[in-house]
């Protein structure tokens, strides 16, 4: 496992060992960046498994703020090639995770990041061919082959064939089945179409306790300022891991977003880039769709965009083009 490794499972640590309290919890200041590294040493002194703590030792302050500045730059910034490149050191991180008890919620958080770290490489390297399909479990039957014309989606939507192709043998989620009704069920009360919950996906592998390192939560991981904006508490409870409370929010928030921007591309785009830099791209840029404006986005959002989209057409055999406006 690269040292590296390390760094990123306690980058993803920390927030949680923030989180946790030892004794019924009260309202209290923020963490310095000190104190959250402080707590981040405690909790691998705790946790981490002996084979671990033989190999690695904890980094350094220089050595953490290096690297969480780098990991944060490759998921905003602009370049493919750079979020590629990360592919080895985050699926050794996502072993680390796995092995450490209580950390699933992350591990799933940093499943799908490495299926877009995986499309990068596709999108810069097209000798890169596709992973295999995951083996089935037992009884569990395949998804349906969608075939959709090249020319009508892929001049639209940048990277859609490419991510066609890595999902539609890929099956669904093991919780798809007791989730995905009641997910589809509030989109549709909300006005918006059923098949766009399948963006929870894509989120969170459909794990309602799904966390990020920089404070996303949930099926559709809201950020706390946008989930107190949709109308979900994010403090005792934290409606953000409530299944329908999640669902109904994470549909108003699309049906605004296409109210503004006029398409589901550009909705999905604002969703994970934010509506801001959105707006401000689509103005510099001059452009009027996602085509126009991709390649200013953030390499996470090039890749992710094509991505729902393409799980949208293999789970509920609706294209992109397909996708029918918010009932107002």
């Amino acid at each position: 496992m690269p040292r590296r490794a390390l760094h990123f499972l306690l980058l993803l640590a920390l927030p949680l060992a923030a989180q946790t309290p030892a004794r019924a919890p009260q309202p209290t200041p923020d963490p310095t960046a000190d104190e959250l590294f402080k707590l981040g040493q405690q909790l691998f002194d705790q946790l981490a498994p002996a084979e671990i703590k033989a190999q690695f030792e904890f980094p350094s302050k220089e050595q953490w703020d290096t690297f969480a500045a780098r990991l944060q730059g490759a998921l905003e910034g602009g370049s493919l090639e750079e979020l590629a490149a990360y592919e080895a050191e985050a699926r050794a991180a996502l072993t680390a995770l796995r092995l450490l008890p209580g950390y699933e919620d992350y591990a799933d958080w940093l499943e799908q990041r490495i299926d877009e770290i995986q499309g990068a490489q596709q999108a810069t390297s097209p000798l890169v061919p596709p992973p295999p399909p995951k083996p089935l479990p037992p009884g569990v039957k395949p998804p349906p082959k969608i075939q959709i014309p090249k020319s009508s989606t892929e001049s639209s939507l940048p990277h859609y064939d490419l991510w066609l192709a890595r999902v539609r043998t890929r099956p669904a989620p093991a919780n798809a089945a007791k989730l995905m009704p009641r997910l589809r069920a509030a989109f549709v009360s909300e006005g918006v179409p059923a098949e766009l919950a399948w963006l929870a996906e894509a989120e969170s592998s459909l794990n309602p306790a799904a966390r990020s390192p920089v404070g996303a939560k949930g099926l559709f991981q809201f950020m706390p300022d946008t989930a107190k904006a949709m109308g979900l508490g994010t403090f005792l409870p934290d409606d953000r891991t409530d299944p329908d409370k999640s669902a109904h929010a994470a549909a108003r928030y699309l049906k605004m977003l296409h109210g503004k921007f006029g398409s589901w591309p550009l909705a999905l785009a604002a969703y994970n880039a934010g509506e801001g830099r959105v707006r401000r791209t689509l103005t510099a840029r001059g452009a009027k769709d996602f085509a126009g404006i991709a390649s200013s986005l953030p390499a996470e959002t090039r890749m992710y965009v094509p991505k729902v989209c393409a799980l949208v057409a293999t789970r509920a055999g609706v294209s992109p083009e397909k996708i029918p406006a918010p009932r107002r």
